[in-house]
């Protein structure tokens, strides 16, 4: 195991009259004027994957600075014979914990219709578009000390580096992580990807000219390579893994570095996932909230038992313990007026010393839109109520149900669907569940959505997704005639039918192909 390296980038933004840089780490203030450019930082924890950003805020600033380089040629003609030069990079960030595997089926069901609306997809003139289209696939997984000791020996934390082998050669991925009994879901896998197909490079490529992909089958290489497994860490880092995987410093996106050439996993790549002048979608499905802690000292609000003022307290042995309810306490702040455990105040971000802050994430992604004149679009699948009709006319967006009737409310200790606990967890013999045994896990909030198959089985349910609700609502804006550009769709986790979704997807890249010049 080896440290991330650093390669560092610059954060360049704009103003009506200055140059100004966002600063996404405590080495200068937040939306200070500078001159030079800005290091941004991830993970310092160790693992064999290396991502192009550094995550230890306390790192002497050694790495390359990084200023927009410049990123691999696609080989091969990129436009369609009707002029149509519109290149889309598609991000997928999965989540790969132990209650992602029925998720992880829906979505792979979708991935053919994904791939048809794509390779069918028209501007707002019903004129057709002809994309050349890259997508890649990560994890939710940035590695946790928490995790750590229970993460089986062939397995590590992407941290935001792409997946691109099939399932079945990753098959052990889709066995839980219990010690009695583990969860296993291997139809994960195996009933969208019978046999391994995968692409020649550590993304998909494809256009009217072809693919990278045998027999140009890319409906079938999206369904191998993007089940993920249900064996990975349980504190979800989507918007941190999302960040990394979008770095323009990492050998995936520009490999024609010196330093990629010492990585073995990257030493060959030639062409780059995030193309200049794409159009980027980021696809982010989890139904926990983000916990992208500030490493290395956010680990310590999980694992220094004298620093427990983000911990739950156990209600079975009555003591402080560290849960996934410390992401909540230390990231969230809800606003109950009367106490009655419903937040009419609603719920918002809150920066503390243990998760990085939002701005770290829309800074980002304003670098990209404002600083690189990119589009940038996404659709989270999340923990909201399930949504119940969409705009029937492009981009598709919901207009009812979904993040607009998410209630932000407290654990209610009754059965569902009067209360909250599900029906088998609260008559348990063994061990019933309570409230305060979700607000010990989760934290004083309660799910935004509960899934039911369409035999009436319970698949789950998803806590609300608070942080990255605004990262993507982030991207909405209206133009200069009053009129709101759609970027930001928001569906249900707990849907049975991931095509809606899917719809807005395509709705969304569609009106932002009718903005490339």
């Amino acid at each position: 195991m080896r440290k991330l390296d650093t390669l560092g980038m610059a954060l360049a933004a704009w103003g009506a009259s200055a140059m100004v840089i966002v600063a996404c780490t405590d080495d200068v203030p937040m939306g200070e004027t500078t001159t030079g450019p800005m290091m941004m930082t991830t993970s310092g924890m160790e693992d064999t994957t290396t991502t192009g950003v550094n995550d230890d805020d306390t790192a002497e600033d050694t790495g390359d600075k990084l200023d927009a380089p410049p990123q691999g040629e696609t080989d091969g003609p990129t436009c369609a014979t009707d002029g149509s030069c519109d290149f889309i990079d598609l991000l997928f960030v999965i989540d790969n914990s132990g209650t992602m595997g029925e998720e992880q089926l829906n979505l792979a069901r979708n991935f053919g219709y994904l791939v048809d609306e794509l390779e069918n997809l028209k501007d707002p003139n019903g004129e057709p578009v002809h994309p050349n289209v890259n997508i890649m696939v990560t994890t939710t997984d940035f590695g946790h000390p928490l995790c750590t000791a229970f993460q089986k020996p062939d397995y590590a934390p992407r941290k935001g580096a792409p997946v691109y082998t099939g399932c079945n050669a990753r098959i052990n991925r889709f066995t839980g992580l219990g010690l009695m009994d583990p969860v296993v879901i291997t139809e994960a896998c195996t009933e969208n990807c019978p046999a391994d197909r995968a692409p020649a490079d550590q993304f998909i490529n494809f256009s009217v000219f072809g693919s990278n992909v045998p027999e140009d089958d890319v409906g079938a290489a999206l369904s191998c390579i993007g089940p993920q497994g249900i064996d990975g860490c349980g504190y979800e880092a989507p918007l941190e893994t999302m960040l990394q995987a979008i770095n323009e410093g990492a050998c995936w996106n520009n490999p024609d570095q010196e330093a990629c050439d010492d990585q073995p996993e990257w030493a060959d790549t030639t062409k780059g996932f995030l193309r200049d002048d794409s159009i980027l979608g980021i696809v982010i499905i989890t139904d926990e909230m983000d916990c992208s802690v500030q490493a290395p000292n956010g680990y310590s609000f999980f694992t220094d038992i004298e620093n427990t003022i983000y911990w739950n307290i156990n209600p079975d042995l009555e003591v402080p313990q560290a849960t996934s309810a410390i992401c909540f306490n230390s990231g969230v702040t809800c606003i109950d007026a009367n106490g009655d455990g419903i937040y009419e105040g609603g719920c918002t971000s809150s920066d503390s010393e243990v998760l990085h802050p939002i701005t770290r994430y829309t800074s980002y992604l304003d670098y990209l839109t404002e600083g690189q004149g990119r589009d940038v679009i996404m659709l989270g699948i999340l923990g909201v109520p399930e949504v119940v009709a969409h705009n029937p006319d492009p981009p598709f967006e919901p207009i009812a149900g979904g993040a607009t009737d998410l209630l932000y409310i407290n654990w209610i200790d009754f059965p569902y669907p009067n209360g909250h606990i599900l029906p088998d967890e609260w008559n348990d013999p063994d061990d019933p569940v309570r409230a305060a045994d979700k607000i010990y896990e989760f934290g004083d909030i309660g799910p935004g959505c509960t899934g039911v198959d369409d035999e009436g089985n319970f698949t789950g349910q998803a806590i609300p997704p608070v942080r990255i609700r605004e990262v993507c609502e982030s991207l909405n804006s209206v133009d200069e005639d009053g009129n709101e550009q759609v970027r930001c769709c928001i569906e249900s986790i707990c849907d049975t039918d991931f095509s809606p979704a899917i719809r807005c997807l395509t709705g969304v890249l569609s009106e932002a192909i009718g903005n490339v010049g």
